[in-house]
């Protein structure tokens, strides 16, 4: 991070006041999605924090997408919170959960920020009245209470109060959905929110588990991640008991279940003492469990759990997946250039690498396919082509694998047009690493069908005649 300098006020900025594991997390989702970000956190070591968020935010999210996220933002370490707010569009505060010292954030912040800024606040516990009380502005305040990592986990919590205007919660909701999140609008002010209380709840009882001798630590979150916390992610809580309910549905499934509410199994409504021997016996258990791995190995591991899990959603189109996939169709197209077409640039997810912990041959196949599919689209053979009844298939494809590939790297695509001549189609890519390494190359023959009677045809004339255009266009370039 640089110092403080002039700050270029025609892209979009940021302030993030609090730069700990939620505010490291809010800057790396900004960040990462071409926001500049002004950060504002007194932590002599903020500086390191933020740059080991970092580092787990630039290896896990970009694998989410088949496609290049945004260049990176700027972004700046700021001495102030004066400086640090100054023509940003957004202000996010997490500093410590402790309403007066919020509350002074808050006054600083609204003597330097311009009026029509939003403030997201990241508590998890405090109800945005509450926190507006005694602002000049307090309809700029809304809570934006999200999850961590804030990077990966898309819901965010966003909480008005009726000082809010109607105008700034669909602002919010727009910013927040042009980063990947979801905002979840809370409409009704409640200490906690939503997600948190139901948290709670299950905290709660496993904390009497504990208590009462019945599990540890591990036997617990064995429990919720081989049972319900898969189905959780992908249905939540009321689709997967409406599916209990079987046909008849969740009216079927209360009546069957609802009855065993009256039994005495739980203990929500009170919390065991967190005295030192229950406190020492939690802590004991939770080192037995997971001692063996460092702070940052299971940060690592979480997030590439994460990604495969969020990448199965996005390939299904359901859940967060679904969430990912329409983010993915507001990221910037890839450049246009001279010389062969750029018809892939992205980052290679961890679940595409194998045993050898590298890209198995399979992937080198998809990274063509995609390479391909830009290729017919650069030439008119798009989405609407294909809807219509025409395509190109592969009929041949020729691999070269030249060098490893892992997860992490970010590749790109070069794409030259070999031959454009009737029904013939053939492309020859190279597979490039970010540090100019060629990793693979691919010759591809293509044919052009009807999808109607999956025959080779000609193409229609408009595409053919882009397809011999940038075929001769081509034609003096070297392959390697």
């Amino acid at each position: 991070m640089g110092a403080a300098a002039q700050k270029d006020r025609m892209t979009k900025t940021v302030a993030i006041i609090g730069g700990g594991v939620i505010g490291g997390g809010w800057l790396a989702r900004f960040l990462l999605n071409g926001w500049d970000v002004d950060l504002y956190d007194p932590d002599p070591d903020a500086e390191a924090k933020i740059d080991a968020v970092l580092r787990n935010a630039r290896h896990a999210l970009p694998m989410l997408y088949e496609r290049a996220l945004p260049p990176e933002g700027n972004l700046i370490k700021c001495d102030t919170i004066a400086e640090a707010v100054r023509g940003v569009q957004w202000i996010q505060e997490s500093v410590p959960e402790r309403r007066a010292l919020k509350q002074q954030v808050y006054q600083e912040i609204e003597k330097h920020a311009p009026a029509a800024a939003i403030v997201g606040s990241s508590t998890s516990g405090f109800k945005p009245s509450d926190l507006q009380q005694g602002l000049q502005r307090p309809e700029a305040l809304v809570v934006t209470h999200p999850f961590n990592p804030v990077y990966l986990l898309p819901l965010v919590e966003l909480v008005p109060s009726a000082k809010n205007p109607p105008d700034l919660v669909a602002r919010a909701k727009e910013i927040l959905t042009s980063l990947g999140m979801y905002p979840l609008h809370v409409r009704k002010e409640i200490d906690a929110h939503i997600a948190d209380r139901l948290l709670e709840a299950v905290w709660r009882e496993g904390l009497w588990l504990i208590k009462d001798g019945i599990a540890t630590t591990e036997e617990i979150d064995n429990a919720i991640r081989y049972g319900f916390g898969l189905r959780w992610a992908q249905m939540g809580l009321f689709e997967t008991y409406r599916i209990a309910g079987g046909e008849a549905g969740m009216a079927h499934f209360i009546a069957q279940f609802g009855p065993a509410l009256q039994w005495p199994w739980t203990k929500l409504m009170d919390v065991p003492e967190l005295t030192e021997e229950l406190t020492q016996t939690i802590a004991d258990q939770s080192d037995a469990q997971s001692a063996a791995l460092s702070i940052r190995a299971l940060e690592r591991r979480r997030d590439d759990n994460l990604v495969a899990i969020l990448r199965a959603l996005k390939q299904q189109g359901t859940a967060a997946g679904a969430l990912i996939n329409h983010h993915e169709t507001s990221l910037p197209p890839l450049p246009s250039q001279n010389g062969p077409l750029r018809s892939v640039a992205r980052v290679i997810p961890i679940d595409w690498t194998d045993y050898n912990g590298h890209m198995n041959e399979s992937r080198y196949g998809q990274v063509f396919s995609d390479a391909a599919d830009a290729a017919m689209a650069a030439v008119g053979a798009d989405d609407e082509y294909i809807a219509s009844g025409l395509s190109y298939f592969t009929v041949q494809i020729d691999i070269r694998f030249l060098d490893e590939t892992h997860a992490g790297d970010r590749i790109h695509v070069d794409t030259k047009l070999l031959l454009g001549q009737g029904k013939k189609l053939k492309l020859f890519h190279e597979m490039y690493h970010a540090d100019g390494r060629l990793l693979a190359s691919a010759e591809q023959m293509l044919l052009h069908v009807s999808l109607e009677s999956r025959k080779s045809c000609l193409p229609r004339a408009d595409v053919l005649i882009k397809v011999e255009a940038l075929a001769a266009a081509h034609a003096g370039l070297q392959t390697e």
